[in-house]
């Protein structure tokens, strides 16, 4: 599977959508031209936030989306090194699973520069009884009809805040 990346062909046609994060109330806000088009719950890291190499901590700051994958793919469907496996997931189990599509974003800021070698993520999850609370380890988890909801909307190139 091979992931749509590289710069769109209107660059644009990216800055009417963005994508807000708030690490606070656990909501991922979808904006167009400064109004919220769509919010879901979300849930980030459960060790807080920060960029530190490891820590399995959501970082903070201005990123886009570098890379995407999964287009197709059914919900609920099972990744391992951003290529699905042909498993699908059932809910719960004590793993975070990365499930359904993948945006991989990569940090704007000097602080967040390492965001793409931590590979943070936007995800579907097998624990979406968790979402709406600090839970991941790091990556911002979405339920997987949301997913591939926000997947469909956005692409490569798309801003992202995290605050």
């Amino acid at each position: 599977m091979e992931a749509m990346s590289a710069a769109p062909a209107n660059p644009d046609a990216l800055h009417l959508l963005e994508i807000h994060v708030s690490t606070a109330s656990q909501r991922l806000d979808l904006v167009s031209k400064g109004d919220i088009i769509r919010s879901w719950p979300v849930s980030t890291s459960k060790y807080g936030v920060g960029t530190e190499p490891g820590s399995f901590k959501t970082p903070l700051g201005r990123f886009q989306i570098a890379e995407a994958y999964g287009a197709g793919e059914p919900l609920w469907a099972v990744f391992k090194a951003r290529v699905p496996t042909g498993e699908i997931a059932v809910p719960g189990g004590e793993t975070d699973g990365i499930l359904t599509r993948i945006l991989w974003i990569e940090g704007l800021d000097p602080e967040n520069q390492n965001t793409r070698s931590r590979y943070i993520y936007f995800h579907g999850t097998n624990q979406e009884h968790l979402i709406g609370q600090p839970a991941s380890h790091g990556c911002i988890r979405l339920r997987n009809a949301d997913m591939a909801e926000l997947f469909s909307l956005v692409r490569p190139g798309t801003p992202v805040v995290i605050v």
